[in-house]
């Protein structure tokens, strides 16, 4: 694929500074770019790297002389430049058809335009979208809906009930349905209860690698559209994940939490069952949540707490071996002043 820096400006609605009918044969990193490759430049820290980059093309927000080469003039690089590089990604590879070494339960309908690679199990009454790609060793369990254009990578088990949307993307090792973790205390004994529910993944979700999303207790798990998770993700039962929300790697979210629209979850942050995470919020990464965070903030640490005063919390805590030193001394000097207040009485 290749296109003159021209079709690249009016591909990402950029204007041109130096010669447009170059030609771009694909994008990488400013450090990594060979000649015909064009790269972009957003952040400050990676200035100096303009110096010497190979690149043939930037995309930037302003002209920059450091750079002599043409540049794209956009209002947000790293946003254009990730919608650039989709153009130059190697399409995902795909079996012809169905192998015959994968397993079709009965009753099991499959859309226009499969891909179904040895090593899949399917069961009964599944329901198959068109233009669905399933790699090798993935296990779909009855009673499942998988929407058009859906991608599911090696080694996924999408176990009974599970409805899944349309161009949705589930990476390597991801499990989705199982049992939720509920269980009563009888004595010493732990009585497991029953997880009846199911999940429900909505258009345009993607899952990342070695996701647990449990099945509910009742009614369903619901992620819905626009949501994304990064690898390593768990997501408990009854939990209702609203649109477009960011979950980064190892989250642990417990049972029956209700997270909104458009929110961030950081990488290792705990979240306690039964809370709300409201509507555009953000939580800082490893914070851990034991009560609801109202819309629009932004938290951090544990327990967390708004992250202006997070900050100065922890601004405060690099300062306690002085102030503990200070406090030591303070009370030798004070029992100092004790002695000679006796003496002298």
């Amino acid at each position: 694929m290749e296109f003159t820096l021209r079709e690249i400006a009016d591909l990402i609605g950029g204007r041109i500074k130096g010669n447009g009918d170059i030609i771009i044969t694909g994008v990488n990193s400013l450090e990594l770019a060979k000649p015909g490759e064009i790269s972009y430049f957003s952040d400050k820290r990676y200035k100096k790297l303009l110096f010497n980059t190979k690149a043939s093309a930037i995309i930037v927000s302003e002209e920059i002389n450091i750079f002599k080469g043409p540049q794209i003039i956009v209002p947000n690089p790293s946003l254009s430049f990730a919608r650039l590089a989709r153009y130059f990604l190697k399409p995902i590879p795909r079996y012809p058809g169905i192998s015959d070494k994968a397993y079709i339960g009965k009753d099991t309908t499959i859309g226009k335009n499969p891909s179904i690679y040895p090593f899949v199990y399917i069961g009964d009454d599944v329901r198959i979208g068109e233009n669905v790609n399933i790699f090798p060793g993935v296990f779909i369990g009855n009673n499942v809906e998988i929407g058009d254009n859906t991608i599911i990578y090696p080694n996924v088990s999408i176990l009974e009930g599970t409805i899944i949307g349309k161009n949705v993307i589930i990476h390597a090792g991801t499990v989705i349905g199982s049992d939720g973790f509920g269980y009563e205390r009888d004595g010493e004994v732990h009585v497991k209860v029953p997880q009846m529910g199911i999940v429900q993944i909505e258009d345009d979700v993607e899952i990342g690698a070695g996701n647990c999303i449990d099945r509910a207790k009742f009614g369903k798990t619901w992620i819905k559209r626009g949501v994304k998770t990064d690898n390593l993700v768990h997501i408990a039962h009854n939990v209702v994940v609203g649109e477009n929300t960011l979950i980064i790697a190892q989250a642990g979210i417990s049972g029956s939490v209700e997270i909104g629209k458009n929110v961030i979850i950081g990488g290792q942050v705990g979240i306690i069952d039964h809370v709300s995470i409201g509507d555009y919020s953000m939580i800082g990464p490893q914070s851990g949540v034991p009560k609801s965070i109202p819309p629009k903030s932004i938290y951090s640490g544990t327990p967390a707490v708004p992250h202006n005063l997070f900050l100065k919390t922890s601004a405060l805590i690099q300062k306690l071996p002085e102030m503990h030193k200070k406090i030591i001394e303070m009370e030798k000097r004070l029992k100092e002043l004790e002695k000679k207040d006796e003496a002298s009485s």
